[in-house]
């Protein structure tokens, strides 16, 4: 049973544009079609989307997972939001799925408390041909290396928590997907939550192995964005995606679930 999954931070729809507010609804609409043309093309079955908005008046004011879901022709999709504001500047806007498989739980976790740029994690559960495939979609802190850390262990200890109550439905581990945030240090959350998850759900293997840089999308520079995939996920290939879509490339791997 093979899969192919990807991950991407669309920045709001904003495309290569360097800050929100400064690109019409219009230019955002036709991001998105690059971005579900894309998406086609990679033959994505499962997609795992951050810095992606609800409603925001400074992202085109419309639902981006609900474009993104009809112009790529998934059945299936969930928001997980993490911050929010209403108000004549209202925003809303945080992590999401498309997946070709049901989604048969979710939960969004935010680190924060909703506030302008709060990140967090949407976890899914995901019915792959009668298995469970439990998934997730994380973005964590972008500047602070000490925030990063209190994040992952916030992820691990909710982990933990899921997995005494609904572990034993799970095919595998979960798979932990996202925006890592990585600083230029080698010992960044990266590197921890990979541990962690490790000593407690086997030995996780990090896709792109190579650490293969992911931003910024023109001449990359840092390796942002990563899939962590856990033991019965075999087979893997993971590769980085030229694309100019967004300020991230896609991390995409395809992998066979056994």
């Amino acid at each position: 049973m093979r899969l192919r999954l990807v991950t991407l931070n669309i920045a709001h729809g904003r495309g290569l544009s360097p800050l929100p507010g400064l690109t019409t609804a219009r230019r955002i609409r036709a991001t998105l079609l690059k971005i579900a043309a894309l998406l086609t093309e990679l033959r994505a079955d499962i997609v795992a989307l951050q810095e992606i908005d609800e409603r925001s008046r400074w992202a085109g004011n419309f639902d981006q997972l609900a474009f993104l879901r009809e112009a790529a022709g998934f059945p299936h999709a969930v928001f997980g939001i993490n911050s929010r504001r209403a108000g004549l500047l209202n925003f809303c806007y945080g992590n999401a799925l498309l997946s070709r498989h049901p989604i048969v739980a979710s939960e969004s976790v935010g680190f924060g408390r909703g506030r302008v740029g709060d990140k967090g994690f949407l976890f899914a559960e995901l019915d792959v041909r009668g298995r469970r495939l439990p998934l997730i979609n994380l973005h964590l802190h972008y500047r602070s290396r000490v925030h990063r850390f209190t994040q992952a262990g916030q992820l691990i200890a909710w982990l933990r928590d899921r997995h005494a109550t609904h572990g034993a439905d799970w095919a595998v581990p979960p798979v932990v997907c996202g925006d890592f945030n990585n600083s230029a240090a080698r010992a960044d959350a990266t590197a921890a939550l990979l541990r962690e998850l490790s000593v407690s759900g086997g030995d996780y293997a990090a896709h792109p192995a190579d650490g293969a840089r992911t931003f910024p999308s023109p001449l990359p520079a840092r390796a942002l964005d990563f899939i962590l995939l856990p033991p019965g996920c075999r087979h893997a290939h993971g590769q980085v995606v030229r694309a100019f879509v967004s300020d991230h490339r896609p991390v995409l791997v395809e992998f066979e679930l056994v």
